[in-house]
């Protein structure tokens, strides 16, 4: 269905992040080291939460999930912009553009999801402390990512046939770098206010959805904190809160800049820069806040490094 309006000179063409500059080699030089960080960080992240047994808790296992999530949308847009920045071919498959549409999609609306019930944990685990290991079992903590992932796929499911489905212009030149929907949408030939509209309307009820739960969840800790005597005991539960704020703060505040407000506020320009810093830092930040501020990861990847040290001892020593 999707392939309705394909034709052979159907592939779109992506001007990149900068349609032109002099400072080419140096931001690719950047982009990629960026793109290294956030892959290995996420990548070490899930291996520390795999293999650390005092790692296997809820809040854990959906931080793992979170470090796929980033580990899955940097990948889907940023190889494509770096073989772009040196290649004179800058060119994406109609197929191509409407799979990289689904992913981000995809990845996006689950990471709305996901962040949205890692607050929910929080608030469990400060404010029903005794009743965490059942309200957070290990089936419940499935049964929420299974969630989280669904609600994004969902998205995905919805939008992406639609936009591959509006009849498109003989250009093909999309003024981004990589096939965002708004930036998509802007060389349709067709009236697409209706579904911006819908766009407009599921982004809003994405975004609402988790954000309710988060000030509400963040509401109730603040209050058992301020009812909270031991001094300890409010340092502790805000230090387990407040790796998440940044994350959540960085990643609503550029979802809600590209889809909910009005295009007057919105440049080409603008959106490139917002969509790199959702689409390259935030997957990058995520798992340094979470780990350099958490004395647990630390500690474990203290404990495997130190594991691994003596086990090439060993081994220098057999041999």
């Amino acid at each position: 269905m999707w392939m309705r309006n394909r034709t052979s000179s159907s592939d779109f063409i992506l001007l990149g992040l900068l349609v032109r500059s002099k400072a080419t080699g140096f931001v690719f030089t950047v982009i990629f080291a960026i793109f290294v960080v956030a892959v290995m960080a996420n990548l070490i992240m899930i291996f520390l939460i795999q293999v650390d047994s005092r790692l296997h808790t809820p809040m854990y296992f959906l931080l793992s999930q979170l470090s796929i999530m980033d580990s899955l949308f940097i990948c889907n847009t940023v190889p494509k912009l770096l073989v772009d920045m040196v290649s004179k071919e800058k060119t994406i498959s109609f197929v191509g553009c409407g799979i990289q549409i689904f992913l981000y999609l995809t990845m996006i609306g689950s990471e709305f999801f996901l962040l949205g019930l890692m607050a929910y944990d929080r608030y469990v685990a400060v404010c029903n402390p005794l009743r965490y290991p059942v309200l957070m079992n290990r089936k419940v903590c499935l049964l929420l990512a299974a969630g989280a992932w669904f609600g994004g796929s969902l998205d995905g499911f919805l939008l992406t046939p639609i936009t591959m489905n509006v009849p498109y212009c003989s250009s093909r030149r999309i003024n981004h770098f990589f096939c965002e929907i708004p930036a998509v949408l802007r060389l349709a030939c067709a009236d697409t206010s209706l579904y911006e509209a819908l766009m407009y309307v599921c982004c809003v009820l994405m975004l609402l959805i988790p954000v309710s739960i988060i000030s509400t969840s963040y509401s109730l800790i603040l209050l058992a904190v301020h009812c909270m005597r031991s001094v300890e005991g409010r340092k502790k539960a805000l230090t387990t809160c407040s790796s998440h704020l940044p994350v959540v703060s960085i990643f609503y505040g550029a979802a809600f800049y590209t889809y909910v407000l009005p295009q007057s506020f919105h440049t080409p320009e603008k959106d490139k820069v917002v969509s790199a810093f959702y689409t390259m830092v935030t997957p990058m930040l995520n798992p340094l806040i979470y780990s350099l501020r958490n004395k647990d990861v630390i500690g474990a990847f203290k404990r495997i490094f130190t594991r691994c040290s003596l086990s090439q001892k060993v081994v220098t020593s057999n041999a």
